[in-house]
């Protein structure tokens, strides 16, 4: 029975786990299958376009490795270095990196539009926590039946509580109506 395109592993064929890691494998030393290559040295300099057997004899007398930087070029692209001093490095780059890296959060605070004064002070200092946490606040108020037809208690509440809240936040969105949803974003002050 002949069959096109079986995509079926029949046990004898190795399903392919990693690629990239398959090909950052045949990039280094033997596994280097190109004929010609420019071989850059590890102190920069230029050996020229020169052949796999002699780029690897180079590598081999200075004790290190042969790694193709750029397979896509005409010729491909080998520099000599140690290989596993330059993944250590590109690890540690990468952890510095996500060590680095600011990761935003929004937190929410909900009002109504016939909040009470001390109501309203009780969800100001639960943002500021959060503001001074350097967290986003996003502040919604919900408009309940009859309550959408004053819309203007709604826009004086919110500019109440960004008041309360002027000495450590300032507005990142002004207060938007979106159905009956009246919503506003609050960032922290950034000193200048």
């Amino acid at each position: 029975m002949l069959t096109i395109g079986n995509n079926y592993n029949n046990g004898n064929q190795q399903p392919n786990q990693n690629p990239k890691k398959q090909q950052q494998e045949e990039l280094v030393n033997e596994n280097i299958r190109f004929k010609e290559m420019l071989v850059i040295g590890s102190d920069g300099s230029k050996y020229g376009v020169i052949t796999r057997s002699e780029a690897l004899r180079a590598a081999s007398e200075l004790d290190l490795d042969l790694v193709v930087v750029s397979a896509d070029s005409k010729p491909p692209v080998a520099k000599i270095m140690d290989y596993k001093k330059f993944k250590y490095d590109q690890k540690k780059k990468q952890k510095e990196a996500k060590r680095n890296q600011k990761i935003i959060v929004v937190k929410e605070v909900q009002l109504s539009p016939v909040i009470e004064k001390h109501d309203l002070e009780t969800k100001a200092a639960l943002a500021r926590k959060f503001i001074e946490k350097e967290n986003r606040v996003k502040v919604y108020l919900r408009f309940r039946g009859r309550m959408i037809d004053k819309q203007d208690l709604g826009l004086k509440v919110m500019n109440d509580f960004a008041t309360a809240l002027a000495d450590v936040a300032q507005v990142d969105s002004q207060p938007k109506l979106e159905g009956r949803l009246l919503s506003m974003t609050l960032a922290p002050k950034r000193d200048k």
